[in-house]
């Protein structure tokens, strides 16, 4: 039958912890306990990610197109830098906002939070934000990029 057949071709992620790490299971339930919370448009539930990206140019022009062919582009890029996109997803209020920086420190970290707070959810009483533990994801960087009394506000 169909079902029983292998299909390499297609791949299923999972997040699976190491044996026996007890650390990793406990902020794991952590985040799942905070997925389980009910929408509250006052306390949104926002995960925030961010990805490094290679900014790629042409080295050669593609080939002029004929009815019925695809674009052909010669597989030689120039590498034109790159940068770092931002993104927030808050899934059950169905809200998102993205943005690209040339970098990922953390003042950029900590004016992306603040563009959060400010523009997303001026009105929010809480936000609850789900991020990895990247080392610029840290109240201390909201220190660095502001004065004290608006890194506390944020």
């Amino acid at each position: 039958s169909k079902k029983k057949q292998l299909r390499p071709h297609r791949s299923d992620y999972w997040c699976l912890p190491k044996k026996e790490d007890p650390e990793f299971i406990a902020c794991m339930e952590d985040v799942l306990d905070v997925y389980e919370l009910p929408y509250n448009p006052k306390v949104p539930v926002v995960c925030m990610d961010e990805k490094p990206y290679q900014l790629l140019g042409e080295a050669r022009d593609s080939w002029a197109m004929r009815p019925g062919d695809n674009k052909k582009v010669d597989s030689e890029y120039v590498r034109k830098g790159t940068c770092s996109i931002f993104a927030f997803v808050e899934a059950l209020g169905g809200r998102h906002h993205t943005s690209v920086r040339e970098h990922r420190t953390a003042v950029d970290w900590a004016e992306e939070i603040k563009y959060m707070v400010d523009e997303m959810y001026p009105k929010a009483e809480k936000i609850i934000l789900v991020m990895d533990n990247l080392n610029t994801h840290k109240p201390s960087s909201l220190y660095k990029a502001f004065k004290p009394e608006e890194a506390r506000r944020i």
